[in-house]
């Protein structure tokens, strides 16, 4: 009864705060599952939950694969041959057809691989750090597109016809979805297919006349198969009734009407990309994806898959230019010396490595769980858009911190250039499938407000359908989670759950910030109402906010399954990093109210969080050296990093090795050679010769830049 009459006052003011939802909208919200996000959403991490998620698992074919046909893969990649000519070299492009890379994700009884996510992800990223451009020609065909549509909702005959030439790359795919006037905002795309019939081979079909204009599509200029989104009209209809929604298709090239544009070039990258086009461009009913039953559901298919591949192929980009960077800055700091010391041991450079090894700890982190949550069957939309941003933004940051390190040797071009071509690409991956500007502000709280909150998406069910009772209802258990996460922001959360030993403090931290995070969201939703939809800065912040709760308690979850004490310091840095930067951008969040009543609970609701600053000076330092004596950490957070056959990476991997042969006499040649300015008489002073002139050698090619003739 009470229920009733809380939901019969509460009825007409909801109704005016809650944002519409429209059907493309609703369909956004609806897809994919909600998994440990969501109780950080929630104000209550369970880490029995969270450390449930059964560890990243290599079947013996997906191990294989990664150790035999990627290596040889690597081997034929020459990163700066490939960057000066802006493409593959025709034996890529035929190995990547024959050992079927195009396939991983096409069940082996299609003729694909059938790797799980993980696999597919650790694949793209160990080709990513050696070149980016092979590792989108891969990562495209594997992607959100034509193959993943077809596997969810196509005909069997669609299947049986085109999953077998995907998988084995007789058929090269292009998904066509931005339009010129319709970027990020997608679903208003203005390319029209009109509802006929035509008649073809004396019979009369049914299909859609569409004209379209798509650019930025990768793939373009080689693909022999176009997937298209366009919106679908029946003019046979009442006025009103006449659009029948986003639809998508399959149209091979060449076809009638169909012209693919000429080649861009974003930031000069050696991956294919272009503009298509399309004219009186007819679409048989067979062509639509999952036939006439599947038109009009194109935008609900395309969020149920990106729920899932956002969380793959983007991340596995962010995850290799991280992991290149850091070998880079650790493995030449200890290689390159300026006043009589390796530069790794200067604290401005020391820094700088330490916060990246604990940036890629707690972004890695979160990337594995959430494939393993992947492979376990969950589809985390709000989770796969989190990990898009920052993993991309991880990237950017660790490439460019990587070119400060470097100096002089980053930003010359050629052969032996660690960085340069990952520093160009960098803006790429922050840019595509769905700009992270936008992805902070309207995906990550914009949908994760609704599809993470307990009882949100009942409160504007129960509007929608004018139900007051479970509105009611809905909003007597929302005001017992606001007042829980009051107690808990104000007294401290319990730990919920086993956490591994000596991160104890760490996860109950986790647990707080997640409460005062939950009370901040609940009040600015509930005072600011539809506003706060429109207020992107504020909905950004409280996006990251949850962004770095997710990776903290990934990096818990990872200290776990890895089981490795060494890691302890990496994985506390990782959390205590992840934390300082969620508490102070909860305190911008709350200097930036707009609302009175909310700014007078702040001083309540930021308690406790300046104590979560980030590690010491000498906390750092020590990470560092750790990281400089102890190569074989390194190779610990860089695991998907394989040096090249040739070019800068190959000559720092050979250098580092003959330095660790060779131990502490390493120093020792180093001033033999500031003495002689000789690389043969410093050698001679050792106790192996070969082996240090071996060295010395290596180390002057890390240390050489590329020059070409006058032009």
């Amino acid at each position: 009864m009470f229920a009733n009459l809380v939901g019969h006052w509460a009825f007409a003011p909801f109704s005016k705060a809650l944002p519409q939802m429209g059907d493309t909208e609703r369909a956004a919200l609806e897809a994919g599952t909600v998994g440990f996000e969501g109780a950080l959403f929630a104000g209550r991490p369970d880490f029995d939950r969270l450390l449930a998620v059964a560890p990243n698992r290599l079947t013996a074919e997906e191990q294989a694969f990664l150790d035999g046909d990627v290596a040889e893969l690597i081997a034929l990649l020459d990163d700066f041959a490939i960057d000066e000519a802006r493409d593959l070299p025709p034996e890529v492009w035929a190995f990547l057809r024959e050992r079927r890379f195009f396939g991983m994700i096409i069940p082996r009884e299609h003729g694909g691989l059938g790797f799980g996510h993980f696999a597919h992800a650790a694949v793209v990223t160990r080709i990513a750090t050696v070149n980016v451009a092979a590792a989108v020609t891969v990562m495209v065909p594997n992607s959100l597109g034509p193959a993943e549509l077809l596997l969810h909702y196509g005909t069997e005959a669609q299947k049986a016809h085109y999953l077998p030439r995907l998988a084995d790359g007789r058929d090269l795919p292009c998904f066509g979805l931005t339009s010129p006037y319709a970027g990020s905002d997608a679903a208003s795309i203005p390319d029209t297919g009109v509802l006929t019939e035509r008649e073809i081979d004396g019979r009369r079909v049914r299909g859609f006349v569409v004209r379209f204009d798509k650019r930025y599509i990768t793939l373009a200029p080689v693909a022999t198969v176009v997937g298209l989104a366009f919106q679908a009209v029946d003019p046979s209809r009442p006025e009103g009734q006449q659009q029948l929604g986003i639809t998508c298709a399959l149209i091979p090239v060449p076809t009638p009407g169909l012209q693919i544009g000429r080649r861009h070039r974003p930031m000069n990258s050696a991956f294919m990309n272009g503009p298509i086009h399309g004219e009186d461009v007819f679409v048989p009913m067979d062509w639509i994806i999952g036939g006439e039953a599947q038109v009009g559901q194109g935008w609900r298919m395309l969020m149920e898959c990106l729920a899932a591949g956002r969380a793959i192929s983007l991340p596995a980009l962010g995850a290799a230019m991280q992991q290149t960077s850091l070998y880079v800055m650790a493995g030449y700091g200890r290689i390159r010396e300026q006043f009589g010391l390796p530069i790794a041991r200067f604290e401005a450079i020391a820094g700088l490595i330490a916060r990246t090894a604990a940036d890629l700890y707690a972004s890695d982190a979160a990337r594995r769980y959430t494939a393993a949550a992947l492979d376990a069957g969950e589809r985390p939309s709000v989770a796969s858009a989190m990990l898009k941003v920052q993993l991309t933004e991880a990237g950017r940051r660790a490439v460019t911190t990587g070119m400060d390190v470097l100096g002089g040797k980053g930003i010359i071009a050629g052969p032996s250039n660690l960085l340069g071509v990952a520093y160009r690409h960098a803006p790429i991956a922050i840019t595509v499938e769905g700009a992270n500007l936008l992805s902070r502000a309207l995906i990550i709280f914009g949908q994760g407000a609704v599809r993470c909150h307990p009882h949100v998406m009942d409160e504007m069910t129960a509007v929608q359908a004018k139900d007051e009772a479970a509105l009611g209802k809905a909003l007597l258990a929302h005001a017992g989670h606001v007042m829980r996460n009051l107690g808990a922001s104000l007294f401290g959360a319990g730990l919920k759950g086993r956490v591994p030993p000596g991160l104890e403090k760490e996860a109950r931290l986790i647990a707080r910030l997640s409460a005062k995070y939950a009370l901040t969201a609940d009040l600015a939703m509930g005072l600011l109402g539809g506003r706060l939809k429109r207020m992107e800065l504020l909905s950004a912040r409280l996006g990251d906010v949850l962004s770095h709760l997710y990776l903290a308690a990934a990096s818990v979850w990872r200290f776990k399954v890895e089981a490795e004490p060494k890691m302890l310091p990496f994985a506390r840095a990782a959390i205590r990093f992840q934390l300082e930067q969620a508490a102070a951008t909860l305190r911008e969040l709350h200097a930036n109210l707009p609302s009175g009543a909310l700014k007078t609970l702040s001083p309540l609701l930021l308690h406790g969080t300046r104590h979560l600053a980030p590690l010491r000076d000498r906390d750092l330092v020590a990470l560092a050296d750790t990281l400089r004596t102890n190569p074989a950490l390194v190779a610990r957070l860089c695991p998907d990093f394989t040096p090249p056959a040739g070019g800068g990476l190959r000559d720092l991997a050979d250098a580092l090795r003959l330095a660790d042969a060779l131990g502490d006499e390493v120093s020792e040649l180093n001033r033999a050679l500031r003495r002689t300015h000789s690389l043969a008489a410093a050698a001679a002073s050792s106790r192996d010769p070969e082996a240090a002139l071996a060295y010395l050698r290596a180390a002057d090619r890390v240390i050489q830049v590329d020059d070409f003739p006058a032009e």
